[in-house]
């Protein structure tokens, strides 16, 4: 007893100094001190205090009640700890819980020295072998972790050095052996199996986190949420590691404080209040956070705790249609312009991140013409009305929409979409000044070509949409690319300022066109565009032209043929092809030349001998098929070259050579003839 005294008076002088500067410090709820050793005197005495615990609740301990782990002990309402009985063996360590009606907190008292300092075994020798000893191998001598077990070579006595941790390592198989003064084997080795009892020296933990459940708002009483999965890394086979479940707080704690219940054993949580109360709705948050507790030894009130949040989420369904603000909206359009003109509110109370609260709309009547077009703006839910095609004031200057709002997902089956989800919308169409329109558009007319200047194209015709303002039309020349037309601005009649050429670069497939304004007298005035198609027929107003103008030969030739020539004619068939060729008149002995036809647009031109080294200007007539027909004289330039180890030498010789004779007797010939 003396030797208890002395483990607890410093003990109590260290409570004494505690209880001194407590008030000085801030009140900590729990034990103030929650680690206790002792060593174990040969044995714990019936009545007698082992050690003092303070337990401090800040709040006068109301209810204070003590509770520890071995049933052989107590701690009476002063916080001595005694033992009810003589006990030789109270185990490592003893776990203490206290609880109030403010608080509640473990202290562990761990008891070291004596035969349960670290436990022990003795192993026999039957034969009793003088000078035999005993040798102790294996996982945790010998082999990692080493050092943990060791034997006394004498006696046999197995004892612990050390803490063992049954969660690292459950078990160990070491092996005794006998050996001689000299350490030979003599006997064994024998297995020997050591199992480390669990204490319960681990929490509970959650390890898979973060727990979000969901409900459907209004689903029935006891609809399952979502488990609850605590770990104890304690051994499963004993109640160290058997875990029973609580709610210990719910928020918010509207519209009830007991909104949901947890198995205690398996962890599902549960709703158990009416479908009424499960009103998404109605609720201040639609979420919950509940703080659930996970207690191991069963639940008892000496067990080890360990808690987690679990997020509830109650989901929307589709129980309130959407509904307009207003019965009737109204809008003012002008005519003729397109966009959106009103935008139509409406009010759900359905949850907006899902469809049972984005709406759709619907025009359901007053638009025969699909001029309208409604669209759901996704930020504000609103339905905006546009105009798609232009409205015409002087057709209609009202229009009555019906409109139908609807939900992206369908309501629940007692739900229906009622009178307030439809709504009408009166649009006022404004009068704006329109420009004239043109009859037909576009204006076509076919032309010769060549007409005579001041000739008249076409009458045009524009006439003003706004028929109730009687406005007149003047015209004017908009486009005119070739400048080759005028405008009456009174009448409307175009007539020609400059010949039409179809071979125009402005002329194209053989349509010219320009575009002409008709201006109505409104302030400000309106315009209107109209485009005049003139087809313009071909006239024979262009002669053939011969290609190519130049052609080379050698003065030793055998192949006689110089140059085939094509012609080409702007004009249209059948003011072309087929094209005639012909020489210009050669005088008697100097005929070298002839030309004759391949086809429609080709001829040959060949020398009827060698010629010398010159340059020569042949002339060549050709005359196309129209009528009547046109004819182009062209000097074909052949230039008569040397030819030596296939290099052409074609610098001029004696120039202009014969065909100069042949022209300057053309033009006698020709004199004389007048």
């Amino acid at each position: 007893m003396q030797h208890k005294t002395q483990l607890t008076l410093p003990f109590l002088l260290s409570q004494v100094l505690l209880l001194v500067f407590a008030e000085d410090l801030e009140c900590i709820p729990g034990f103030q001190q929650k680690v206790f050793h002792i060593e174990q005197p040969s044995e714990f005495t019936e009545d007698q205090p082992i050690l003092n615990l303070v337990f401090d609740d800040c709040e006068g301990n109301d209810k204070l009640n003590f509770e520890v782990s071995n049933p052989d002990f107590k701690v009476e309402p002063n916080g001595s700890l005694v033992a009810l009985k003589n006990i030789t063996e109270a185990g490592r360590a003893l776990f203490i819980h206290a609880r109030s009606a403010q608080a509640e907190d473990m202290a562990e008292v761990l008891i070291v020295g004596g035969k349960d300092h670290h436990g022990s075994l003795k192993v026999i020798d039957s034969d009793g072998t003088e000078g035999s000893k005993f040798r102790l191998s294996g996982k945790g001598v010998d082999q990692e972790p080493k050092g943990a077990f060791k034997i006394n070579e004498n006696t046999g006595e197995i004892s612990v050095t050390r803490s063992l941790d049954r969660e690292a390592i459950p078990t160990y198989q070491l092996q005794v052996e006998i050996t001689d003064v000299s350490g030979k084997s003599i006997e064994g080795p024998v297995l020997l199996d050591i199992i480390v009892i669990d204490q319960n020296d681990n929490r509970p933990i959650f390890r898979e986190g973060p727990y979000v459940g969901h409900v459907m708002e209004g689903s029935p009483t006891g609809s399952t949420v979502m488990r609850m999965m605590a770990f104890d890394a304690d051994d499963p086979a004993t109640d160290n590691a058997l875990l029973r479940y609580n709610i210990l707080k719910q928020t918010p704690d509207k519209p009830s404080p007991n909104m949901f219940f947890i198995d205690p054993e398996k962890g599902d949580i549960v709703t158990v209040v009416s479908p009424a109360l499960l009103d998404r709705e109605t609720m201040e948050n639609p979420k919950y956070e509940l703080i659930i507790e996970a207690k191991d030894m069963a639940g008892l009130d000496v067990g080890l705790t360990g808690t987690a949040t679990a997020t509830i989420v109650i989901d929307d369904k589709n129980d309130h249609p959407p509904e307009f603000t207003k019965k009737e909206f109204h809008a003012t359009v002008k005519e003729g312009v397109t966009g959106v003109m009103v935008n139509l509110s409406v009010e759900d109370r359905d949850d907006p991140a899902t469809g049972a609260w984005r709406a759709v709309y619907t025009v359901i009547n007053g638009n025969p013409g699909q001029s309208f077009e409604i669209h759901t703006n996704p930020k504000t839910n609103e339905g905006m009305l546009s105009v798609v095609k232009p409205l015409d004031y002087e057709i209609s200057a009202f229009h009555t929409l019906l409109i139908k709002v609807e939900n992206e997902d369908p309501l629940v089956p007692d739900i229906a979409y009622g009178r307030s989800s439809t709504a009408t919308v009166q649009i006022t169409v404004l009068d704006v000044n329109e420009g004239p329109v043109f009859h037909p558009d576009p204006m076509t007319v076919t032309k010769q070509e060549n007409i005579p200047i001041g000739s008249v194209v076409l009458t045009v015709s524009a006439t003003d949409p706004d028929i109730l303002q009687h406005q007149t039309i003047g015209y004017s020349v908009y486009k005119d690319p070739a400048g080759w037309l005028e405008i009456n601005p009174t009448n409307g009649t175009i007539f020609t300022t400059a010949v039409l050429d179809r071979e125009s670069p402005y002329v194209h497939n053989n349509v010219y066109t320009a575009l002409f304004l008709a201006i109505d007298s409104g302030n400000p005035p309106a315009t209107g565009t109209g485009t005049l198609q003139i087809t313009l027929e071909d006239v024979n107003d262009n002669a053939p032209a011969i290609y190519p103008t130049l052609a080379k030969v050698c003065d030793d030739a055998k192949d006689l043929r110089v140059v085939v020539l094509g012609a080409s004619d702007k004009d249209l068939h059948p003011n072309t092809d087929p094209f005639k060729f012909e020489l210009s008149k050669q005088s008697g002995p100097d005929k070298v030349w002839k030309i004759a036809k391949i086809n429609n647009t080709h001829a040959q031109v060949s020398l009827l001998q060698n010629l010398k080294k010159a340059n020569y200007n042949i002339p060549i007539l050709v005359t196309d098929s129209g009528k009547p027909p046109l004819t182009n004289n062209t000097e074909l330039k052949v230039q008569v070259c040397s030819c030596k180890k296939s290099k052409m030498d074609c610098s001029a010789a004696d120039a202009l050579h014969i065909s100069m004779i042949l022209i300057l007797l053309f033009s006698l010939v020709s004199l004389f003839c007048l």
